[in-house]
């Protein structure tokens, strides 16, 4: 349905494919349902990073609301790239940024959601979502992956901080 509707909506393809860093400071190519228009050049996109953003179609804006844009990060799940679980992994542009301590966060594998997704997604600076997967990796138990997993759903329909 999502896929039929994002190719009624505006023109290319279905999935987008993005290089991050996963696990070891290993660039991945995660996939996403495409939220955005294709035409905008990469200059444009660079400043555009709002809540408003004109990038985003009238579907992607419904995808990205409730996280249905992030489903075929199950792939990347079942290819190895990626757990349930973990740190969001981040594009080349913002680790070239990191400092030393921000690092801590390519020492394990990323997930699709993750105890900063549960505690303010977008609405998190840098450094708090950083000091929560930190804190992620340095007290991880099965139980915690079990707590947020439960807390994903609440986060996706409470909405707060999805753009």
């Amino acid at each position: 349905v999502t896929a039929i509707a994002i190719k009624l909506d505006s023109k290319g393809p279905v999935l987008f494919r993005q290089k991050r860093y996963g696990f070891n400071n290993e660039l991945i190519e995660v996939f996403k349902f495409r939220s955005m228009y294709t035409d905008m050049s990469d200059a444009t996109a660079a400043k555009l990073v709002t809540k408003d953003d004109p990038r985003v179609t009238r579907v992607g804006a419904f995808i990205r609301r409730f996280s249905i844009d992030e489903l075929p990060q199950l792939f990347n799940v079942l290819k190895g790239d990626m757990s349930l679980v973990g740190p969001r992994p981040h594009q080349p542009r913002e680790v070239e940024k990191y400092e030393r301590h921000h690092r801590r966060v390519l020492t394990i594998r990323p997930g699709i959601t993750g105890l900063a997704q549960v505690s303010g997604r977008s609405d998190l600076s840098f450094d708090d979502e950083v000091r929560l997967d930190t804190f992620y990796i340095e007290n991880w138990t099965p139980l915690m992956d079990v707590a947020i997993v439960l807390k994903t759903p609440l986060a996706v329909f409470s909405r707060k901080g999805a753009y």
